[in-house]
Parts: C-alpha cells; structure tokens; sequence
C-alpha cells in the first residue's frame, strides 16, 4: 500500500504520462495504446484495451486509465484475480474453456519469444486446464483458477502487467553513505589488487622523486618533464609485461598468485596505458612551454628550432630528441586509439566451434585458450579460441568463439568452398549471413592440430547441416580427404583465472550467452575427476565419493548459472549439458553436486499477466516429464534475471566452504555480481573473452 503523499505523487505522474501520448481528443487509442505498452503480440494489448474499456467507447480516457491502474497496482489479490481471469475469458462467458486457453498460451509464447512445437502447445494447455478443471467439468471456473493460483503465493503478491511500468513513478536508489571502494568488503575481497596498486604508484612517485631531484638545477619545468620521462620508460616497459601470457600462465602455478593479481592483468594493462598517455601530455607540455620560454630570450633559436630542427643539440643521439619525442607521440596516440573498444569491435572478432584431433603432446588446464591464425584469410591476424573441452578427453580438441563481421564471413566463404565451387545454397547462405552481421553464428570443423605455433591444422571438406534465413549459421565438416595448402597455426595454451576453481571448496560458475565457453572444459573435467571419486554400493543405492588429496581437487559443491537472452542460444551446449546430469542421475545423500541454473531474459517474470499462465503450464509439464520443455534438460528454465540477492542467500545457507565465484560475460553484469559477492564476503574472478 502507498501513502497518501505517495498516491498524490502517483497520480500527477500517471497524468503526466497519459497527457504525453494521448491525441488531441485527451483520449489513447489502441495503437496508442500497443504503442505505449510495447507489447509484441496483439492479443493481450487487445484484451487489456477493451478491459481499461469500460464504456466501449473504443478509447481510453484518463479517468478510465486511472481506475484500471488503480486496481492493478493497488487492488487486492482477488481483484487482479478477477482481470486475469477476464482477459483469459475471451467471449466473456464467466468460463475459460480449451480453446480459450490455447489462445492465451500460444500468444504467451510468442510474448516470452518462446518457439516451441504445436504439439508442445498442445501438451502445456492440456496439463494446465486438467490441473485447473478441479470437477472435470470442461471449464475453468474464477474459483478454479484462483485456487490453482494460490499454489504460488509469491506470483500472487506482486501480480501485475510490467509493461505498464511506464505508469509507475520513477524510484531513487537510495546512495550508500560509505563509497564502495572504502567498504571493508572491497578491501577484503581486493586486497591483492589493492597492494598492487599501491606498489605501482610507490615506484612511480619514487622514479618521478629521483629524476627530478637530479635535474632540480634547471628548473621547474624540465624537473617535471625528467620526472615524468623517468615514469614513462618504467610504465612503457612495465605494460608489456602484464601481457606476457606465458609468463603469467606460468606464474599461476606458483604461490606468487595468492598476492599478485594476475586475474586482472588486462585491466591493469589498460590503466597503464592510460598513464603513459597522461604522462606522455604532461612530459611534452613541459618541454613545450620551457621551449617557449627559451625563444623569448635574445640570441636563442626560435621555437621552431627547438621543436623541428637538429640545431639546439638538445639529446644524446645527434640532438634529435624534440623530433623522436614528436614521432614517439604520435605513436603513442595511434596505440591508443588502436586499442580502443570501438576500433577493436569495429575488427568483428570470430563466432565459432572447432572439434579438431587433438596430438598427444598437447597439454592444458581446463579453462584455458590458444590463439589462432589461418594465412590464407588474414596473414596477421590472431584470434583467442576458448578451449571447450576437458583435459581428460584425449582424442580430440574443442574450440568456441562468438563473435560477428568480416574475419567470420570470409572464415565461413574460404571453408565452404574447398574446391572454389560455390554450389547455390552455399551463397544463399554466405549472402543472408552477410545481411545478418549482428546475427550470432557458430561453426563447426574437424581437423588436426599440433602443440605449438610451428604446428599445422588441415581442414577438410563439408556437409551442410542447418541455415536458414535468420537462424544462426551451424556447419558440420566431415572428414573426406585433407585440404592441401591450407595451413592454420595455433599459440598457446594460455591459463585463465579459471584454474583456481578446482582449489575452491564451492564454486559458483556463471555464464552469460557465450560465456559458457570457458566453463564447459571446466564442468567436463569436474564430472570426470567428480565420477572417479564416486562409488556406489553393491547392495543397495547408497552412493559416496572417496576422499581426495586437497591438491587435485578440493570441491564438495558447484553451482552453474547459465544466462541466455532467449532460446536459441541454449542449443549451444545443451548435449553436453544432458550429459552433465546423467553423470549424477542418482540422488545422493548429501545434495547434488552439480548444480545448474538456467535463466532465459526475454521471457517475463512469473508475476507478470502476460506470462503467469505459461509458467504455470510449464511447472507443470516439467513435473510430469521430468524436463524442461525449453532445453528438454530436467533443470526447469526460470524466466528473466537473477535475483543475485536471493541467489548467493541460497548458497551461503548450504554452507559447503569457501566461496567463490567465477564470472564470463558482459563487463555491466560483471560489475553487479562483483558488488553482490563484496556483500556476501565471496571471492570473485572475471574471464577475459
């Protein structure tokens, strides 16, 4: 319930927004009305239209929206019950008949961008009306369906329509008073990262100290540029350093990895770029205005000179420093701009799966990637490659990247075509791909590869397997002979922060579309060493795992979450996915080991009318089957985002051990997990892909 001040606030701002988009009659229409509820599939902006409709005038007034409003949002649970049950009841007959149903859940799915077969249609309205229909009487009743309902009380506390939170006052976040990066949790949680950053800016404050004392006798300005030039060959140095990936893929095997963070090298990595450009700036400003300050004086070289001629003699090298700090600067500014995000998007990075037979000198920790560069599509270019598959399956290497754009498409043209013969579905494919450059794409190879950047991968001749229009591009290369004379080269494998999970005690994974990539060599290896402890008694069904020693693997819990924007993109690992739950099919005493969670974002909450029906016939369909109808997995899909608050409640409440939590995906999600496990004292680790 609100306040009266609150209503008042409530009730300007609902005007206020009818005001914006009714016409000139002071009144919405329904395409109006679609327009402002931005709903995908017409027949829920229509039921609500003619509801909010009550005087069937064909238009909505203010007085009209208020009440309907009013009760959606303030109303009791009966009362949003009863316009449920309204929209539901098509022909307004006071029942909710078969066909009725259908119609709702069919347009449920289309507004939860859910595909599914008619058959499953079918099946979701059969066990949802047989579940409703308590006297079998062929219709569902408003009793009926409220009792049905209030088997989830949580859905019935906050039944609502979320398009119409346009109509709801804008809330403000209420600020900490304490800033995040003074919290104790964010020192506890950084504190290696912290002590790094420390020690870095103490060795640049002492180079910038010492260089400037040295030169104090010639003045302010050329003490500040020494100062800063004395910091910019330590940093110019220093950054390329944090991108040694052997050398830190080695330093992740030492103790050095519990002090340094070599988890965030990428980060720091930028952040010292950023100060060779503020250092480069200040160091030429210096010597700019001490330039200045020379010409000025009779009998000296003009600026000029100083700045674009030999004669000042100013350098050791033939007194060309002026010209070589101009051409450094430049250089410096073209690195940067290089390197920056929309250049380095603009490069479209590839989306792809590649199986290839794995030699048996080729070693890697689950987790960890290679680089890949294939001469004859772009001579220079390397590409990182997830490797996707575990350690432990010795006869062949799997590879996944994501990614859209030119490197891709010319991948996908060169390989379809072994034999320079485009055979016309084959270009019909490569032009709709080409349309379709934000569609996401996978690939799949078959070939071998060697251990090192000397080694080759031969690729052999396809068979289409699936593409249409508009779905994503999915290729299976059959083995029928090698390709001659197209040789790839592959460098690596490099370690990620991933290979801290098998030293955690419980181990959250979470991974966001593609994301999935580093963690599906991982969830394979920890079935693998997880089905080599287990035993099962011979004389009944009792089953336990034996003890390990702490240095193979110290896990006793992992939980996997897995956030996918809609349906498709679950195909991705679905099989191997099925595999990973038949491997712990027999319930154990302790709990699960494994642990998935699965969310779809663009479907709606359970609370919203336009889903709650759907839901419920999903719930109940993934009872009686034992899978969910989405991924045909027996974990159910749960519709929209995370509640990370309720989420790491749950697992801190199983109290398994330490905690950690390792993230791949989107730089924003990751902001949001990271600030909720500072909350709950986890440990929290982010994959660069």
């Amino acid at each position: 319930t609100m306040s009266a001040d609150e209503d008042t606030k409530w009730l300007e701002w609902v005007t206020k927004q009818f005001e914006s988009i009714a016409g000139e009659d002071k009144e919405i229409d329904l395409e109006e009305f679609k327009t402002a509820l931005k709903v995908k599939e017409s027949f829920f902006a229509e039921r609500f239209f003619a509801l909010f409709d009550s005087d069937g005038s064909g238009s909505i007034s203010l007085d009209e929206l208020l009440k309907a409003f009013n009760l959606l949002i303030h109303g009791s649970d009966t009362d949003k019950l009863r316009f449920l049950f309204q929209v539901y009841d098509v022909d307004g007959s006071g029942s909710i008949d078969p066909d009725e149903l259908r119609t709702v859940l069919k347009s449920c799915l289309l507004e939860n961008a859910i595909s599914l077969p008619v058959e499953k249609l079918d099946d979701l309205t059969l066990v949802l009306f047989q579940s409703a229909d308590k006297d079998n009487s062929g219709s569902i009743t408003f009793q009926e369906l409220k009792e049905e309902l209030e088997r989830f009380p949580e859905v019935m506390e906050n039944l609502t329509i979320s398009a119409a939170n346009w109509l709801k006052p804008p809330t403000l976040k209420k600020r900490n008073r304490t800033p995040r990066y003074l919290t104790r949790a964010y020192w506890h949680n950084n504190r290696s990262k912290v002590f790094f950053m420390c020690s870095y800016c103490c060795v640049n404050i002492l180079l910038f100290t010492l260089a400037a004392i040295n030169h104090s006798s010639l003045g302010g300005l050329i003490m500040l540029a020494k100062g800063c030039g004395q910091c910019l060959n330590f940093n110019c140095t220093f950054i390329v350093v944090l991108m040694l990936r052997r050398c830190l893929t080695w330093l992740r095997t030492t103790f050095v990895v519990n002090f340094l963070p070599l988890d965030q090298n990428v980060i720091l990595h930028e952040l010292v770029g950023y100060a060779v450009a503020l250092l480069t700036v200040v160091h030429t400003a210096a010597h700019v205005i001490n330039f200045i300050n020379k010409s000025i004086n009779p009998g000296t070289y003009t600026f000029w000179e100083y700045l674009l001629t030999l004669r000042p003699g100013i350098g050791w090298i033939y007194g060309s420093a002026s010209i070589t700090g101009i051409l450094l600067q430049l250089l410096i500014f073209l690195m940067l701009v290089c390197s920056s995000t929309f250049v380095r998007k603009g490069g479209h990075f590839e989306v792809t799966h590649l199986v290839v037979k794995r030699p048996s000198s080729f070693q890697y920790k689950p987790g960890d990637y290679v680089y890949l560069n294939i001469p004859v599509i772009a001579k220079y270019e390397w590409h990182p490659f997830t490797i996707s598959s575990a350690p432990e399956q010795e006869d062949t290497l799997w590879l996944h990247i994501r990614s859209l754009g030119q490197w891709t498409n010319r991948l996908y043209e060169h390989f379809c075509n072994p034999e320079n013969e485009e055979r016309p579905n084959t270009k019909r494919r490569i032009q709709n791909m080409k349309k379709k450059k934000h569609q996401s794409q996978e690939h799949l190879f078959s070939g071998t590869v060697a251990n090192n950047i000397d080694d080759q991968i031969e690729l052999t001749s396809y068979k289409p397997r699936r593409s249409q229009p508009g779905d994503e591009i999915s290729i299976s290369l059959e083995k029928r002979g090698s390709i001659q004379g197209r040789i790839c080269y592959i460098d690596g494998p490099f370690g990620t922060p991933s290979r801290r999970i098998f030293t955690s005690e419980h181990a959250v994974l979470i991974g966001a579309g593609i994301g999935i990539t580093p963690f599906a060599s991982i969830l394979q290896s920890i079935m693998y060493r997880y089905r080599m402890r287990k035993q099962n008694c011979p004389n009944c069904k009792y089953s336990w795992c034996e003890t390990v020693k702490d240095n193979e693997m110290k896990l006793k819990k992992v939980d996997f979450i897995w956030i996918n924007r809609d349906q498709k993109f679950f195909e991705w690992f679905v099989s191997l996915l099925t595999k990973l739950e038949l491997d712990q099919a027999d319930e154990e005493p302790e709990g699960r080991f494994l642990e998935m969670h699965m969310y779809m974002t663009s479907a709606l909450g359970k609370n919203d009318m336009k889903a709650i029906g759907l839901q419920m016939a999903l719930d109940l369909l993934a009872k009686k089957e034992q899978r969910d109808s989405i991924t045909g997995l027996k974990t159910r899909t749960q519709p929209g985002r995370p509640d990370w608050n309720k989420v790491f409640q749950k697992i801190e409440q199983e109290n398994k051990g330490k905690v950690q939590v390792f993230f791949c995906g989107s730089p924003a999600l990751a902001k949001v997990i990271k600030a909720q496990c500072e909350q709950f004292n986890f440990k929290f680790f982010k994959e660069n892909f």
